[in-house]
Formats: structure tokens, sequence, C-alpha cells
């Protein structure tokens, strides 16, 4: 079959069984054939053979004799009754014909031994004997052998066909359950699952890999779900804001002034909301398998150090040091390298406790990965927390939750730049303090 499309598994088996089946079948039929042709074809030797040997042994008793009539009627004697054979003599250059003259006479169905027999009455002189064997009963043996073999061998596949057909329904009797089962999971049913017991060996990864599906898949639609009431709330405050500034410089007659500062209020929401907007667009270019534009950088340390620099006013507010660890080498796109270190150091800094360092970090780790992790002394996260921290609009506490200047895309941003780096987001806390970053394959190529 090839590349080309199977309309139905069960057809297919079922002719692929009985096309093996006819093959196999027509090969020990063959084999049969071939057998009982050299069986046959060894019988009518030996039987010429054997009745050469008798009429030979008539011409010596009776050539010592020197009588031709008692040996010619010797002859008819031994072939009466035996319509295959035929022999027939040349006697000074007359021929006789002894047995079944239609045996010698045609050319058809046939086999035939030459010998020559000393004469009667001159011993010196020799006779021309042919000897024939009408093979018709063997041909037509032939002929019904193959034909029964033949029809043996459709017959057989025909049955084969059949039985395949029969039990391979059978066997996907429970792929018919499957399918019943999935068309009844729907939207508002996504947390149910397949059966998994009661399944074949060969059916039950299919399930499960199915459910574990479904798994995801209803992961994903929860937070989805979570998102989108996330957006429509991020959105919601700075609609509200801007709505009720307009309606109230609307009410009276304002001045000037007071306009420009409702314009003014009105282009920070605006930001805000452009900037949640463009977050939101970049996630879901990630989101569709958009990969980095990476390039050779020699020096990591040095592009960390710039984000620093502009951390610095950030930094000095809340009395926190920053400092940069270590240095590496790697293939990475400038501006969403920079981009992912300034949220992590933008993060750090808002959770850090005064007269305290934040710290970045550049290490290799066993597999070859480049780590860049981001280390701050602040309130410790709870375990339950640290997986969702890179989850869009998460934020761990209420206190987080509070800031307006934030909107919690930014560690969701980091683990989508780390993805498109071909790496994975980090996270650790405990009492010694929290670690947040991301890993960058050592070879990365955007193209894979």
């Amino acid at each position: 079959m090839g590349f080309r499309e199977i309309s139905s598994l069960r057809q297919w088996l079922s002719r692929w069984l009985a096309l093996q089946t006819f093959v196999a079948l027509g090969v020990v039929c063959l084999v049969v054939y071939w057998a009982t042709n050299m069986n046959l074809s060894y019988r009518q030797q030996a039987l010429l053979e054997q009745k050469r040997e008798v009429i030979e042994h008539l011409a010596d008793e009776f050539a010592s004799k020197g009588d031709l009539s008692a040996l010619e009627h010797k002859l008819n004697d031994f072939f009466y009754g035996k319509s295959e054979f035929s022999l027939r003599l040349v006697i000074n250059q007359k021929i006789s014909v002894y047995g079944e003259p239609a045996v010698a006479a045609t050319d058809a169905n046939r086999i035939q031994t030459t010998f020559s027999l000393p004469a009667p009455s001159r011993p010196d002189r020799r006779m021309t004997a042919e000897l024939f064997l009408d093979t018709t009963p063997d041909v037509r043996l032939r002929v019904m052998l193959a034909w029964t073999l033949f029809a043996c061998a459709v017959i057989g596949a025909i049955v084969v066909s059949v039985i395949a057909n029969v039990l391979v329904r059978r066997a996907l009797l429970p792929l018919h359950e499957v399918a019943r089962q999935a068309a009844l999971i729907s939207p508002d049913r996504i947390g149910e699952r397949l059966k998994e017991t009661g399944l074949a060996q060969e059916i039950k990864p299919l399930v499960l890999q199915f459910n574990a599906l479904l798994q995801r898949l209803e992961r994903a639609y929860v937070q989805m779900e979570g998102f989108n009431a996330d957006v429509a709330h991020e959105l919601r405050t700075p609609l509200a804001t801007l709505i009720g500034e307009t309606e109230f410089a609307l009410a009276a007659h304002r001045s000037p002034v007071d306009l420009r500062d409702v314009l003014g209020s009105n282009l920070e929401e605006l930001q805000r909301m452009t900037a949640i907007v463009n977050d939101m667009l970049f996630l879901s270019q990630a989101d569709r398998g958009a990969r980095a534009r990476a390039e050779h950088v020699e020096s990591l340390r040095a592009i960390t150090t710039e984000v620093l620099e502009y951390h610095e006013a950030e930094a000095l507010d809340a009395m926190v040091n920053l400092t940069v660890l270590g240095d590496q080498a790697g293939d990475v796109d400038r501006s969403l390298y920079q981009r992912a270190i300034s949220n992590l150091v933008s993060n750090a800094i808002r959770y850090s406790k005064p007269n305290s360092s934040v710290t970045v970090s550049l290490s290799r780790a066993n597999d070859g990965k480049i780590h860049v992790t981001v280390h701050n002394l602040g309130e410790q996260i709870e375990p339950q927390h640290l997986p969702r921290l890179f989850y869009r609009f998460y934020r761990s506490d209420s206190a987080r939750a509070s800031d307006a200047n934030h909107h919690g895309l930014g560690l969701a941003i980091v683990a989508a730049i780390a993805r498109m780096h071909g790496g994975t987001p980090l996270v650790r806390s405990d009492s010694s303090g929290t670690t947040i970053g991301f890993s960058i394959a050592a070879d990365f190529d955007p193209s894979n």
C-alpha cells in the first residue's frame, strides 16, 4: 500500500491476508504439482523400461529358435489388453504393429523408446523396435490436479479472507467503544476521561495518550478561562478610569489646566493598556512557536551590565545593590535577552528587603545549557505557588495583586523567551532567598 490512504483497515487486512494465503497455498500447490508430475514421469519411464526388458527377453528366446511367427504370436499375446502400449517392429522393410495401433500412429501425449532386437533365424541381423506409451491418462490427471489445486488455493484464500474480516471486526470493537466514549466528551464535560481498564495491549497506549492529551487540554482550557478573566480584569480598571475621568471632565466647564491633567491621566491608562496588549501579542507569538533570532554573543555579562545600569535608579530608591557573577558566551537574541533580564531584575528589586543585594548569575550546567538566574533576599514564596509564577496574570499574594503599575505578565514573558531560546524557566525559593531565571540551549538553532 505504501503511502496510499487506507479507507478501511478491516478490508485492507482481509485483502492482504487473502493475497498472502493465496500466494502461500499457490506455492504449496506448485510443489505438490511438481512432485506429482515428477512421479508420473518416473513411473512412465519405469513402465517403458520394464516392458522393454520383457520384449528383449522374448526376442532373445525366439531368436535362437528362428521362429518369427511364434515371436509375433507371443508379442500379440503380451500386448493384449494393454491399450496404453504399442510396439512397432521393422523386419526386412516390413512394419508390424503390436498393441494399440492408435498409440503408435499419433505424436500427441505419448513417450517412446527405440532399441534393436535380434532377428529370428538371422541372429547376425537386428530388428528396429519402437515402444510407445500413451500418456493421455496422466495428462488428464495433471490437468485435473492443476485445477483442483488452483481451486483449493482460491477457496482457501476466500475462507481466510472471510475469517479475517470477522476476526478483525471483533478486534476493532474496542476501538468503536473508544470512539463512542470520545464522542460523549464535550467542552462542558472536559474533565471526563476514556476508560483505561479492560483494553487490549495494542489499544491501551492510544487511550493513555488520548487521556493525557485531554489532561493537557483541560489544563490549557482552565488557564485560558483564567487568562480571559484576568485580561478582562486588567483592562476593566484602566477603561473604568478613562470613562470616569472623561465623564468628570465633561460634567462641567474645565480649565485648560484641568483638561490637560485629565488627558495626561488618560494617556497613562492608555499606555498601560497598550503595554498589556503588546505583552499579550508577544505571548501569543511565542505560543505559536516563534523562535528567537539569535546571534552569537561572546559576553552575556556585558549585556547584563547594560540592563543593570538601566535599573540603577530603581535599585537606589529601593536601597538594593545590583551585582553580576560569572560570564558566558552563547547564541541569544539581544533584545529578548535584555527584556528577560529587565523583567527579572525589576521583579527582584520590587520584592527585595532594603539594604540587600540582587545578584544576576551566569553559569553553565552539566547538560551544557546556560543558566541565567536572579537572586534576591525577600519573603519566601510558598512551594505551591512556585510552579504557577510563570502563569499569565498570576500573583502569589494580595500585596502583589494590588500593584497597579505591573500587570502580572513579566515572568510569563521570561518563560516565553526561555522557550524561544530552547530553554526552560527556573525558580527556587527558601529561607536564603528567591532565585528566578531561565536556561538557554547550549547550541541553539533558531531554525530547529
